[in-house]
């Protein structure tokens, strides 16, 4: 079985035929003299390597070049002169032209024989690169579904509180998270979470945070009990790590939020009346570095119609320049127009984007919104 397929392309009969003599013994090799002919038969050929002269009368190899990797963008070239002046200026416009080598006819036969095994040992390289990548890529995908799967989506009703989310990750795995549940009797849990990096160490420990705070049912998601369950949970890791987090309770019927900020960017309540409270921050972040310390849990009150926003520091480190969006730019969008629940969210990334110029995000952008009926 032939290694590869060569196509040499030169109007040297003599030189054409001893090429092919060298390589056809190991190669499935097809030798023309016309550059035309080679254009047309190369799509079906399908070569691997071209070696393709400079000089010829209806085409030079140059030339060639380019129109080949038109037909097969991944062909290999190598060009071939039997021309002693200007050796450098043909050798620079190969450089350019991207050819794996270039060789001055006469070669010796193991110096053709060694270089046709050299650059198919780079392509072989490349291939298994090309796939470890797609591979990774794909398995990155998969990974990404399942973190997304960890989170609700769009909005929800429970207990006649709705809530709304929106995640923008900067990265393929994200290290935001937040979730919502129905916490019974008339409570309704809301979490929103920023682990340090991004990746997929990120992704796991977003996984860790999901199941610690799901387990936190059994003492009715508690603002304090779920941020301490959570604590517990990324104790084992390394002390580099570290969790800002927003743990809130609300209670239909009270019209009472219960509610830890670990080190979590302040939320908003935007109140019926147009006026906008910021909630305080009542502990450090969570870290495995920090075993001794604690948090409060605190109250705030909500009523119908007024909008709580959770969202993480990606949202007012969005910088455009050195410029960061900040807190009062988020305050002037969030109490301006009478946008509600989805579209108040959209508003607020709208602005963040274009705050941004359009430019890639370099941090995961989150909100959260919630509201009564």
């Amino acid at each position: 079985m032939s290694e590869a397929r060569i196509l040499i392309v030169d109007d040297d009969a003599a030189m054409l035929r001893s090429t092919e003599r060298v390589l056809g013994s190991r190669h499935e090799v097809l030798a023309v003299r016309l550059p035309g002919e080679a254009l047309v038969i190369a799509p079906d050929f399908a070569p691997d390597i071209a070696l393709l002269d400079i000089r010829m009368s209806h085409m030079d190899g140059f030339e060639l070049a380019t129109r080949l990797r038109k037909v097969v963008p991944d062909v290999d070239v190598i060009f071939m002169t039997g021309v002693v002046h200007e050796l450098d200026a043909q050798l620079i416009r190969s450089i350019r032209e991207k050819a794996f080598y270039f060789v001055q006819k006469p070669f010796d036969r193991d110096v053709l024989i060694t270089l046709v095994e050299r650059c198919l040992e780079v392509r072989r390289l490349n291939a298994e690169n090309r796939a470890h990548t797609q591979r990774l890529e794909a398995e990155l995908q998969e990974a990404r579904a399942f973190q997304l799967g960890l989170m609700p989506q769009g909005t929800q009703r429970l207990q006649r509180v709705t809530v709304s989310a929106r995640y923008e990750a900067c990265a393929a795995m994200g290290g935001d998270f937040y979730d919502w549940v129905d916490a019974g009797r008339g409570g309704v849990s809301v979490i929103q979470a920023d682990v340090s990096g991004h990746g997929v160490s990120a992704a796991m420990m977003v996984g860790i945070i999901k199941a610690a705070y799901r387990a936190t049912r059994v003492d009715r998601f508690e603002p304090l009990a779920v941020v301490r369950r959570i604590a517990n949970a990324i104790a084992p890791f390394d002390e580099g790590r570290f969790v800002t987090l927003f743990a809130g309770r609300i209670f239909r019927d009270d019209r009472m939020l219960e509610y830890v900020t670990a080190g979590h960017p302040r939320p908003l309540i935007r109140r019926v009346e147009g006026s906008l409270d910021e909630l305080q921050l009542t502990g450090p972040l969570v870290s495995p570095a920090l075993p001794e310390l604690d948090w409060e849990q605190t109250r705030a009150e909500i009523h119908p119609g007024d909008q709580l926003l959770i969202y993480t520091d990606g949202i007012i480190e969005a910088r455009n320049g050195g410029e960061q969006f900040g807190r009062e730019r988020l305050a002037q969008v969030v109490t301006s127009g009478a946008h509600e629940g989805e579209a108040l969210l959209d508003r607020v990334l709208g602005a963040v984007d274009e705050w941004r110029g359009g430019r890639p995000a370099d941090d995961d952008e989150t909100l959260l919104g919630v509201s009564l009926d």
